[in-house]
């Protein structure tokens, strides 16, 4: 860190921000910018993808990649002087992805690593956990209940994640850190994410390429093609979440961040179809072998104990936040902190 960012840190405390170049990280950075904060040590991999493109338009003091980051915690770990807060929000979030004992290292390992720096600074932490974490929803999507150990995710990815709010639990950790059970989140500064886009970014390029929408049929009776439902939330709301329980000493645990609405992938693609001006066209097509046993038909996030923190905010409904992600980004290729006055 920089003499001028170790001096700032110093009077007023640094905020870390983890996974600041993705879609939600680089979201948090930059609503805390809108704040005015700009005491901010920014983390991440950059690797090949475009993703270093989030990082000119918002204000930080200093950046580092996560292998010289978590170097630092363990060589020296009070180098960055007074941390006010930690956003872990850095992850392998490929739902796909094969190699476990990389997830493991990556997404459970250096969690539990960045947490024990972060207490033992007396910074508050938040992190990234899941909606994954809850699987298939059979034992509920309830995040006031303490019997982690009945969930089931139904990728690896959500099993990396759910590891360590146990681990966090059984170490007494939940009291004083925020975990945030992300559901699906969507909205700009999701580009270098390639298949894990979400539909809203991959259907933006599919329309404007064919003037048809493609959507995964189900394979369930009880859910007719394109009736699967999530719940679907914008960035926007996501990070609006994410600094409000930031910003409660008090408000330790597992927290849902969703709209707390369940939405079907028919209500998503006529949202994006009106956006572009266009009538729907969707065809159904059959889900990969591969995913149907990892398949989540039904999510949506009980957001009463979040309601409970005072967080009263409507949540943008999903035809609002749509519009707002194509027209005011998709569309002119804008990144957060380019968009024009009056986006919401």
């Amino acid at each position: 860190m920089s003499s001028n960012a170790k001096s700032a840190a110093t009077k007023s405390g640094l905020i870390v921000v983890t996974g600041a170049a993705g879609l939600i990280g680089s979201a948090v950075a930059w609503a805390l910018n809108r704040r005015g904060q700009e005491n901010l040590l920014l983390v991440d991999c950059l690797d090949t993808t475009e993703k270093w493109k989030h990082l000119p338009p918002l204000r930080y003091a200093d950046y580092m990649q996560a292998d010289d980051f978590a170097a630092k915690l363990h060589s020296a770990p009070a180098h960055f002087g007074n941390v006010h807060a930690v956003y872990h929000l850095g992850a392998c979030s490929a739902t796909t992805e094969k190699d476990a004992g990389y997830l493991i290292r990556n997404n459970f390992e250096y969690t539990k690593n960045v947490c024990a720096w972060a207490l033992s600074r007396r910074s508050r932490f938040i992190y990234a956990s899941s909606a994954a974490t809850y699987g298939d929803g059979a034992h509920g999507m309830d995040d006031k209940a303490d019997d982690l150990a009945r969930l089931r995710p139904l990728n690896m990815y959500g099993y990396s994640k759910h590891l360590f709010d146990q681990h966090a639990q059984r170490a007494g950790f939940l009291r004083h850190i925020i975990g945030l059970k992300y559901f699906n989140v969507f909205g700009p500064n999701e580009d270098h994410k390639g298949e894990m886009r979400s539909v809203v970014a991959k259907a933006y390029e599919q329309i404007l390429a064919t003037g048809r929408l493609s959507l995964f049929k189900s394979h369930r009776p009880d859910y007719e093609h394109g009736m699967q439902q999530r719940d679907f939330l914008y960035v926007k709301d996501a990070v609006d979440i994410t600094l409000h329980l930031a910003d409660k000493p008090l408000a330790g645990g597992l927290y849902n961040v969703g709209s707390g609405e369940a939405k079907t992938w028919v209500d998503l693609a006529h949202a994006i179809f009106a956006s572009l001006g266009r009538d729907p066209q969707i065809d159904f097509v059959d889900m990969p072998e591969s995913l149907r046993g990892k398949y989540q038909y039904h999510t949506c996030a009980d957001i009463a104990k979040l309601r409970s923190t005072g967080y009263t905010k409507a949540i943008t409904p999903l035809s609002d936040s749509v519009r707002d992600y194509v027209v005011n980004y998709l569309v002119p290729g804008r990144f957060l902190g380019d968009e024009p006055a009056g986006t919401i």
